[in-house]
Parts: C-alpha cells; sequence; structure tokens
C-alpha cells in the first residue's frame, strides 16, 4: 500500500543552501557578501521567525533591518544569492516588532514548503547556539562569532568552539510474534493523563553505539530486550539542536516493565489499532503528527 512511502524528506530537513565553506575562509568576502545587493536576511526575534501574512518566510535585504540586528549568521548560497539569519532584538518578546511578524518555527513549519523549513531548522539551531554560548567553557572569556557564524572563538585560550547536534534515538519496536503489535509510550508531565502515545526515544549517551542507545533506552523505560536493530531515516530537531535517529527493532519479549519516574504509560497497540490512531479515529490513542518523525515510524510500521 505504502511500497515508496520512506522516500520522503522529514520536517526540518531538506535544506536547499549550498553552505559554501569555501567562503567562510575569509571575513572580508563574507562582509562583502553580506553588504551586497544580492543578500537575502531572514530575520528572527526570540527565536522566533519573520513571515508574511500568507505564511512564508519573509526575506529582507540589509536596507530593510533595523539598526538594533545582532550579527548575522551566514546560511549559505542559492543562485549565487548569499543568505542570512539575523536576531533583530534582545530584549523584544512580542510577536510583531516594527514592520515585521514573528512566528514560532513549529508553527510556521507547517505551512512552509520542505525547502524553507530546512533553512528554518539550520537557522534557528545557529542562533539559539550562539545565544547560550557567549562565553568559553575553558576559560570564562568571551567569545565571537567567526566564519560567518559557523564558529565561536576565544581570544584567550584560541580555543574553536563548534555548535553542537545532540543525538537522540528514536524507535519503533515490534513484538517478536510476527510483528502484529508495536511498542508505544507517553511520558510523565503534561500528557501524562491524555491518550497521546509515540515511539520511544532518548538521547545517546557517551561511547554508544546507535544500536545499543535502542536496545538501553527501550529496556530502561518499558523492561523490553531488543534484538535486531534497523536505521529507518533521520531528522535534524532544532529545538534546541538535536538529530532525530529513527530506528525499528524487533523485541525478545512481551512483559512490559515501565519506569514509572519517567514513563506514564507503556504498552502494546495492534495494527488495527495505530491505523485508527493515525486517521484520528481511536480515541483511546492519538499519535504524533507529519511534522514529527515518530509518526513516519509509526505509519511505516502500521501500513507495512
Amino acid at each position: 500500500m505504502l511500497k515508496n512511502y520512506e522516500n520522503f524528506t522529514h520536517t526540518f530537513a531538506g535544506n536547499p543552501l549550498d553552505r559554501s565553506q569555501h567562503l567562510r575562509r575569509s571575513e572580508e568576502t563574507l562582509n562583502a557578501l553580506a553588504a551586497s545587493k544580492m543578500a537575502k536576511y531572514l530575520p528572527f526575534n526570540q527565536l522566533k521567525v519573520a513571515t508574511t501574512e500568507t505564511g512564508a518566510l519573509l526575506w529582507c535585504t540589509l536596507a530593510d533591518l533595523p539598526k538594533q540586528a545582532i550579527h548575522p549568521v551566514f546560511l549559505g548560497t542559492l543562485k549565487d544569492a548569499p543568505h542570512f539569519a539575523v536576531n533583530i532584538s534582545k530584549e523584544e518578546t512580542d510577536d510583531k516588532v516594527g514592520d515585521f511578524t514573528f512566528t514560532d518555527c513549529r508553527i510556521a513549519a507547517s505551512t512552509l514548503s520542505i525547502a524553507e523549513a530546512g533553512i528554518v531548522s539550520q537557522a534557528r539551531a545557529l542562533l539559539d547556539w550562539h545565544k547560550r554560548n557567549p562565553y568559553c567553557a575553558q576559560c570564562a572569556e568571551p567569545t565571537r562569532m567567526g566564519r560567518g557564524g559557523l564558529i565561536r572563538h576565544c581570544e584567550q585560550c584560541a580555543r574553536h568552539i563548534f555548535p553542537r547536534t545532540d543525538p537522540v534515538v528514536i524507535m519503533l519496536i515490534q513484538d517478536v510474534d510476527g510483528g502484529n503489535r508495536c511498542l508505544l509510550g507517553k511520558s510523565q508531565g503534561r500528557m501524562a493523563a491524555s491518550n497521546f502515545y509515540s515511539a520511544l526515544a532518548g538521547f545517546l549517551d557517551q561511547g554508544e553505539s546507535i544500536e545499543e542507545a535502542v536496545r538501553r533506552e527501550v529496556f530502561e523505560e518499558a523492561g523490553i530486550g531488543v534484538g535486531n536493530v534497523e536505521y529507518h531515516s533521520s531528522q535534524p530537531w532544532p529545538f534546541p539542536s538535536s538529530l532525530m535517529i529513527g530506528c525499528k527493532g524487533i523485541a525478545l519479549d512481551h512483559d512490559i516493565v515501565i519506569d514509572p519516574t519517567e514513563m506514564a504509560d507503556v504498552a502494546w497497540f495492534s495494527r488495527a489499532e495505530v491505523q485508527t490512531g493515525l486517521a484520528g479515529t481511536n480515541p483511546d490513542l492519538r499519535v504524533p503528527g507529519p511534522q514529527a518523525i515518530a509518526h513516519h515510524l509509526i505509519k511505516t510500521w502500521a501500513y507495512s
């Protein structure tokens, strides 16, 4: 039914920009690009992105930006036009600043093309990283932006600090008896009393492979052993900067023993239950929407 279903691009992937590493080697080149008439700027305010009335990204020129715009970040080039992201305010938190209207990036992504959402992913993650890292973690001295925003540099200890991406495994586990059920859970917190279930997930530990992380997280959250693990797809998730590594796995047993400090519930769901959950007609099961990789992991299994 969904023979070619895995040939898709997740929301926040599909960035069409050439990140143009060769241009980042020269500050003079970057300054010239930033001042050129071809340069396009994507304004942000408090990590919300500027959008038009129709929900598209609001690209503007350097002359359109307010004077308080802060250190543009070079994103790359498209058809020779340099593209930058810029935070226009340190203080204002309103969704409306001057002539600009700002939208939460998750909400904006629901109306953007794959390409535009991919650009937002890169821009938001970079701007957030610079905001969080004004000082050197080694000597505590102030750092400055370099290579168009690709690094921060500490003059005191001559360190280059690079943006980090935190890897997260997210896995759809099917039972060992023919794979007719899958394992879904819901975390403690605001959704604990709801009917919202998703694929299990967790951060990779240091010195841990993807397969090891899948098995560890499933056992910690559900008490289920996992045998074979296969890669499915990945999704950049810029909140603040994670890489969701989607996997499929086969359970070795059936008896669930949840970690109640982390999980509100973990349960097996049949293919029919999941299909109606995806369709929005199951009163006992609601699953993540199409923006999330979890949705596609679940849907791929449900219609396989």
